[in-house]
């Protein structure tokens, strides 16, 4: 299963601009994404014909092609995995596809999810270098953003609602904000950790809707009740909880200890592609959804990859409310190394990827990192002394 995109790069050529052109020629480049490996391979033109005459499910006999494109030809888009055999020296990318293709993946879905990893990227200096961490600077760079408020109609047709009368859960509401300031020099306590984790992804309730067809409910909705996102921990500094990697399993409402690894705060800063300030969270929790659990029922549906992106995010506003309803700070972050965190916790991408990190913690006692709180809720400030 590929997916070919030709890409086009310019490049400056003095004999065009001599001859009365601009100077910029444009060549194509063909890349070829196949979902079941881990980044897209540039090939030629010749290649990509080859490649895109070959169907994803109809047989060819080998040695047709060969005697047409010749043996090192061939060959070589075996050995990078663009086309597969039944010959056994390509057997691994051959159980790779088929393994994909089990997934019941939505071609092009799967090409994005593939295509928009990261691996290594300190995003937080990139943006810093680009001088684009402030308002002032993303104004600056880009001009003036879309309007805040978007307008339908003239407003004299407007018709004005009534405003509700507040209550506890407003006020909880407008707690919510992104945290980017943790207080480093103190453990989580455990039950705050384990009240968290059980509001947010434990089992509420499960039934069995058909012979070995098991459902539970969380406090969040699923597309089709499926519930396919894990939780995959980077446990910092936790109370009674040794530092290190976890899933927790949402039935037992218990943690399964993961292998080590080698460097857990430079996993923690990898894996939230460089913003320190998220990486300081007591506890960091990968979101990574096991594809075939929704796939399984919206089969090869253009629309499943989406539902498993709604699923992330309601489990992330769930955990930003159950974390700040217990004085925690809490965020959500895309801006994810999903390969290092892959390679960290076991997974492949195309079976169970990262889409999204949440951390919570305890707040800091002071403001080092700006965080956006227009209401002064989660920092209230005591107004200058008079003179």
């Amino acid at each position: 299963m590929v997916w070919l995109e030709p890409r086009e790069v310019a490049r400056f050529e003095l004999d065009d601009l001599l001859g009365g052109g601009t100077g910029v020629v444009n060549d194509v480049h063909w890349h070829a994404h196949a979902p079941h490996l881990s980044q897209s391979i540039e090939i030629d033109a010749e290649a990509a014909a080859i490649v895109g005459g070959l169907g994803a499910t109809a047989w060819v006999d080998a040695q047709a092609l060969i005697d047409a494109h010749g043996t090192q030809r061939i060959e070589g888009l075996l050995a990078a995995g663009l086309i597969v055999s039944d010959d056994t020296r390509h057997a691994a990318h051959r159980a790779a596809d088929e393994t994909h293709r089990a997934q019941q993946w939505f071609g092009l879905s799967s090409v994005m999810h593939a295509a928009s990893r990261w691996s290594g990227v300190d995003a937080a200096a990139e943006v810093q270098e680009a001088g684009l961490y402030s308002p002032l600077g993303l104004r600056n760079a880009y001009g003036i953003p879309p309007p805040t408020f978007h307008d339908r109609g003239e407003p004299d047709t407007r018709i004005a609602l009534e405003r509700a009368p507040r209550t506890d859960f407003d006020e909880l509401l407008d707690l919510r904000s992104t945290c980017r300031n943790f207080d480093t020099t103190r453990a989580l306590p455990r039950a705050q950790f384990a009240n968290v984790l059980e509001r947010v992804f434990g089992a509420r309730g499960q039934v069995e809707a058909a012979e070995d067809f098991e459902v539970i409910k969380r406090t969040s909705p699923s597309g089709g009740a499926m519930h396919p996102t894990e939780a995959y921990l980077i446990v910092r500094n936790v109370e009674g909880i040794d530092a290190g990697l976890y899933h927790y399993r949402p039935g037992d409402h218990a943690l399964q200890p993961l292998p080590p690894v080698d460097d857990l705060e430079k996993l923690a800063f990898f894996a939230v592609g460089g913003q320190q300030w998220f990486a300081d969270a007591h506890v960091l929790a990968v979101l990574a959804p096991r594809f075939q659990r929704n796939f399984w029922k919206y089969r090869n549906h253009p629309k499943a990859y989406r539902v498993t992106i709604l699923d992330i995010g309601h489990l992330s506003q769930t955990l930003f409310l159950s974390a700040i309803d217990l004085g925690l700070g809490a965020y959500i972050t895309a801006a994810i190394n999903e390969v290092d965190i892959e390679k960290a916790f076991g997974l492949t991408h195309y079976i169970e990827g990262p889409l999204a990190v949440c951390g919570f913690g305890l707040r800091g006692g002071e403001m080092v990192t700006s965080e956006f709180d227009p209401n002064r809720k989660a920092w209230p400030r005591k107004s200058p002394p008079a003179e």
